[in-house]
């Protein structure tokens, strides 16, 4: 029964570095934010910085599929990340120099010029960490309307960077994007069903999480928890079934709304949030279910783009649960978004409710479906009706549910169904509602309006 495995559901659903923390006065916001980390201290921490290390010594395929990129001197998307996280690794000061060159020359990327200055300290000269800084600065001046998810991500990753050295400015940063940025806009607009971080955005959410979390030990998770703890698996299940064969390792594509072809720089960035989220709470179980997930290589990164996040975030020997172990119907009550696979082969039938606009992944292609006056979608997991207030239905085995899509947003509907007692069910934010039918039974179900 639907409700039993949706109980089940969403009941399962629902540490130090070196002492140099500035004093930061507290703001009418809430309690100062202020770093307490010794440099490396973006991504970096001691343990993942030795596992990459040893990743270098047993010459793991990861470490080998990175480094043939920057033996071959490769042209790199993001050059001067990729070779300050070489040196970081190897030692290897002459690529670690290239970093600080981009970044004294041509770089204007805030982000990459904060992970230079954090993990190439050892190689800038008093006059070269001075000019860094004021260019970051001058950076972090033109940005201070940027309020988009990845601009944020990168005035948080100089802030965190830049803290030792020029305190006012990172100092403001990081009240700023906590409490008014996060407390004040994102986290509200989370808690209320609303969705301000776009599926692309997700590895620069999870780059702000860790670079907060793991320098001043605030999580931003705890003030939006219902929106973490969904937010992993709701990802997974937004993938179409088929993957998608790449130059150099395959992909998953999620679903979108945009025509044309796949987007793998997209489907890259999809991949790394993954990995990032596995790395920030390797014991919950949603992350135990995604790192099952990212265990098939044929879809580990192997790109110039990918190389790099791929030995950066992953973990080979973090266990995993398999993830064909999850329900075939994922819906989120908040926002009203709802996937359904017929079952995990990629030649699976695909449905997807989400942004207001549904679809049908079928035979490897993707269409759009009516709100109203569609037939019946019947797939091996659920029965969708779209816009119906009449009808009979059957479960079979293996049906777990009844989904009703295209009905009014937040209306209390009057549910009869035969041989059962009128009662009232409320349409969630999305227009949708999940009936609890036995299998095996034909049944006629009407719906009506609710007085209001």
């Amino acid at each position: 029964m639907l409700g039993a495995v949706l109980a089940a559901w969403l009941v399962g659903w629902l540490g130090a570095g070196n002492a140099l923390a500035q004093t930061a006065a507290p703001t009418a916001g809430g309690d100062p934010v202020a770093v307490f980390t010794g440099h490396p201290r973006l991504f970096l921490g001691p343990a993942r910085l030795r596992l990459l290390q040893r990743e270098r010594e047993r010459a793991s395929m990861r470490w080998q599929q990175f480094e043939s990129y920057m033996t071959a001197e490769a042209p790199m998307p993001e050059s001067a990340f990729a070779a300050a996280l070489d040196y970081q690794v190897s030692g290897n000061a002459a690529i670690g120099r290239k970093a600080v060159d981009w970044a004294l020359g041509p770089g204007r990327d805030l982000r990459q010029l904060a992970l230079v200055f954090d993990w190439c300290q050892k190689l800038l000269s008093e006059a070269e960490r001075r000019e860094l800084a004021a260019r970051m600065q001058k950076l972090l001046a033109e940005m201070a309307a940027s309020e988009g998810v990845a601009d944020v991500r990168s005035r948080v990753l100089a802030a965190v960077a830049l803290y030792d050295d020029v305190p006012d400015v990172p100092n403001r940063e990081l009240q700023w994007a906590v409490h008014t940025w996060w407390e004040g806009k994102i986290a509200p607009a989370l808690a209320s069903g609303r969705t301000p971080v776009a599926r692309e955005d997700s590895y620069a959410l999870w780059e702000i999480l860790h670079a907060i979390r793991d320098n001043t030990n605030v999580d931003l998770r705890e003030s939006a928890p219902r929106f973490f703890k969904s937010f992993p698996i709701e990802h997974l299940m937004s993938y179409y079934p088929a993957s998608y064969r790449g130059e150099d390792n395959d992909f998953r594509i999620a679903a979108t709304r945009k025509a044309g072809e796949p987007d793998v720089t997209q489907a890259t960035f999809a991949r790394a949030a993954e990995l990032a989220m596995v790395a920030f709470d390797t014991n919950a179980e949603e992350s135990q279910y995604i790192q099952g997930w990212l265990m098939h290589d044929r879809f580990a990164l192997r790109n110039p783009l990918g190389a790099p996040y791929e030995f950066l975030w992953a973990n080979p020997y973090q266990p995993g649960l398999s993830f064909t172990l999850l329900p075939l119907v994922y819906r989120n009550p908040e926002t009203g978004t709802i996937f359904v696979r017929s079952d995990w082969e990629e030649s699976a039938d695909w449905f997807g409710y989400f942004d207001g606009a549904a679809q049908l992944f079928r035979d490897g292609r993707v269409q759009s479906v009516a709100l109203s006056g569609t037939p019946p979608l019947v797939l091996r997991s659920a029965v969708i009706y779209f816009g119906a207030s009449r009808f009979r239905v059957k479960l079979d085995e293996g049906q777990d549910a009844v989904i009703l899509v295209g009905l009014e947003a937040n209306r209390t509907y009057q549910v009869e169904i035969d041989d059962e007692e009128v009662y009232e069910e409320a349409a969630d934010r999305g227009g949708t509602l999940v009936l609890d039918l036995l299998h095996g039974k034909e049944v006629g179900v009407r719906l009506r309006p609710a007085p209001r």
